[in-house]
């Protein structure tokens, strides 16, 4: 499945994972026999149909989710101590913003949680929305801005607390496509910078692939890993890379591996 061995250096070491939900109509299987190692610095995608449990997976990495069996280790840890520890930053389908706060404000929310002094919260502020492109930005209400510029808030909040992980739950599911291009290209800019290790939700092949040291492939209910897809681009890429052979190659793969798990799910 070209998946790395487990390693100290892990930052997220998956084995054998299982998740059982509880229901009224009786158990519902989401997640069977999840095996996955992520080595720093890795932008892993995870890619299926609806209902597949990418997210769910998602969110057993950062302890909202509680596994049944197998095991998970975030850094070396439990998920829980992780998020204890403010291990990762978590970027949601939707960016989460509070209305009445300015940008620099949501920016700096977590770090008012954390305790951390006000001097360094606004250079913290001020250093990740300018690594995102909103600098002059700051005293703007998330209203008065695109809903691009919105998530790109919401990423800077996440980098605010320095996190080694950023796990990203379809950020740009809801944008148009020429945005949604614009983002992916920040995006990698952006992790081209931090060298952050990144897990990333989507249901888009081209996406996945663009994005991706490597691509999971997961099956329909209950999720399970179909196939491990390295993307051995350089870091560099632009979105033209997409015409290719090599990436057209790459991305037939993903199709081919969703089609093995009896559905196909393309934006």
């Amino acid at each position: 499945m070209n998946q790395p061995a487990q390693s100290d250096s892990s930052v997220v070491h998956i084995s054998d994972l299982s998740l059982e939900f509880s229901t009224d109509d009786g158990p519902v299987q989401a997640l069977a026999g999840i095996d996955l190692d992520i080595a720093p610095g890795e932008f892993v995608s995870l890619i299926g149909p609806s209902g597949c449990g990418k997210t769910t997976l998602l969110r057993v990495i950062a302890d909202l989710e509680t596994h049944s069996s197998g095991e998970i280790l975030v850094n070396g840890i439990s998920p829980s101590e992780a998020r204890q520890n403010r291990a990762y930053g978590y970027v949601f389908q939707a960016p989460a913003l509070y209305p009445w706060r300015t940008v620099r404000r949501n920016v700096m929310l977590p770090l008012e949680i954390m305790g951390i002094a006000r001097a360094e919260r606004e250079a913290r502020s001020a250093r990740y929305l300018e690594l995102v492109n909103l600098t002059g930005f700051e005293n703007k209400y998330p209203w008065q801005l695109s809903g691009g510029m919105q998530q790109r808030v919401s990423i800077a909040r996440a980098l605010s607390v320095e996190p080694e992980l950023l796990l990203m739950d379809e950020p740009f599911g809801a944008l148009d496509e020429i945005t949604r291009d614009h983002l992916n290209q920040q995006l990698l800019e952006l992790w081209r910078k931090t060298e952050k290790t990144v897990v990333f939700v989507t249901h888009s092949i081209p996406e996945a692939v663009f994005l991706s040291t490597r691509v999971i492939v997961m099956s329909p209910r209950p999720g399970q890993v179909m196939d491990v897809i390295p993307c051995n681009f350089s870091k560099d890429r632009t979105l033209d890379i997409r015409e290719t052979p090599e990436f057209l190659e790459i991305a037939h793969r993903v199709r081919e591996g969703l089609k093995a798990g009896h559905s196909y799910d393309d934006d």
